[in-house]
């Protein structure tokens, strides 16, 4: 009996074994070498395309005729979304969640906020929350009354949202405008009704000039929104990876370059598409389970019973977030300047681009890459890092 219960538990271990390791299991997919030449004419004709960088070529793809952008309206966006005053407690404007300098304006805010921020503040934050990211760093933010999200979810960055049809991590939303007048009204946000917004405004005489002359009418709610949607569309961003698919072969590494072929060829850029590389879908997240726990429960019978512990995703699930209908739908986020926008997914579980990368592969993809190749895809997410550009928008048409 003490034998036939030794070989069973050899044998159920060996099971559980194979079972852990079916990732690591999994074939190498051998990603072909291309040519500089190739691989830009690859990775346009999968959909992958530059930065405008012109204002007119930007006009073309993201200007709408109900709300068309000009110079005026877009300085106004601009006033608007670094105004805390627009807040309920005066304390919260768009860019305390969504942070970039301002003409290097807010980098003493941005310190006051580290450090009143302390607590949910690590060294990376500390360092960072400088850059041009468009989020605020945090595992999730704080609206302003100090309420998080209900979910505590993680921030999404605005930049180079004006090329994404969907967003908020439901995909739920489809304009920024929509998503301006949300932000305004949430009470873990800006908390502010849409009359005590306009009041607000109305006291101020540069924005009683500027509502004039930009849309000649009074200060609405709805024009208010208006003027942030067209600002946020100009906030996009360019780097090495739009200077290489124009031409410039020097632009990216080799390791960058393998890490762009690698990016095409295991199908990341079925989701990551675009000039975004993201915001352009909603999909489900995990597709995969790999390496799941499994619990051997020796029962003195047979065959000992195996238990495996049921998990939504492959980390931690704090706030509980399921998704869009809570089907595990979710918003494909935009990877420009990704390395710059830790920690990631929907509530920032996975600290680091490295370990995002890892968890990507496994569970949408179905794969075990080695850790060349996940040094070579982070290489290739460097070259997505870029300053916001600075379009003159006295081309306006």
């Amino acid at each position: 009996m003490k034998r036939l219960l030794f070989y069973t538990l050899i044998l159920a271990l060996t099971v559980v074994s194979i079972i852990l390791s079916i990732a690591y299991l999994t074939p190498p997919k051998v990603i072909p070498k291309y040519s500089d030449d190739k691989l830009r004419e690859l990775a346009l004709s999968k959909g992958l395309k530059p930065t405008p960088n012109s204002y007119e070529k930007l006009l073309e793809l993201v200007d709408d005729t109900s709300n068309p952008m000009n110079a005026s309206k877009i300085a106004l966006g601009r006033e608007l979304f670094f105004d805390t005053n627009l807040s309920k407690n005066a304390k919260t404007s768009c860019s305390t969640c969504h942070s970039f300098d301002k003409e290097l304006k807010n980098r003493g805010a941005m310190s006051k906020m580290i450090s009143s921020r302390e607590e949910q503040t690590n060294n990376c934050v500390a360092c960072h929350l400088r850059d041009q990211s468009g989020v605020d760093r945090f595992t999730f933010s704080e609206g302003d009354n100090h309420e998080p999200h209900p979910y505590l979810l993680n921030t999404q960055t605005v930049l180079n949202s004006a090329f994404a049809k969907h967003f908020t991590w439901s995909g739920e939303v489809s304009t920024l405008r929509e998503q301006s007048k949300n932000s305004f009204l949430a009470y873990h946000k800006m908390n502010i009704s849409a009359q005590e917004l306009e009041q607000r405004v109305m006291k101020s005489e540069k924005y009683r000039k500027m509502f004039s002359d930009t849309f000649q009418d009074a200060i609405t709610f709805e024009n208010i929104n208006r003027a942030i949607e067209v600002y946020l569309k100009t906030l996009v961003t360019r780097g090495a990876y739009d200077r290489f698919l124009e031409g410039d072969n020097s632009a990216m590494s080799s390791d960058a370059k393998r890490g762009l072929a690698n990016f095409i060829g295991f199908g990341c850029k079925g989701c990551h598409s675009d000039i975004s590389l993201g915001g352009q879908s909603i999909q489900r997240f995990p597709l995969r389970d790999f390496a799941q726990v499994y619990d051997l429960k020796p029962n003195f019978e047979l065959f000992p019973e195996f238990r495996r512990f049921e998990s939504e995703f492959p980390f931690e699930n704090s706030g509980g977030f399921l998704g869009k209908n809570k089907e595990h739908l979710f918003r494909v986020p935009i990877l420009r300047n990704v390395t710059k926008t830790s920690p990631y997914f929907h509530n920032g579980a996975v600290p680091k681009i490295r370990e995002a990368v890892n968890v990507m592969a496994k569970h949408q993809l179905g794969r075990h890459l080695t850790l060349e190749q996940i040094d070579e895809i982070v290489a290739f997410l460097r070259t997505l890092e870029g300053d916001i550009v600075e379009y003159d928008v006295s081309e306006s048409r």
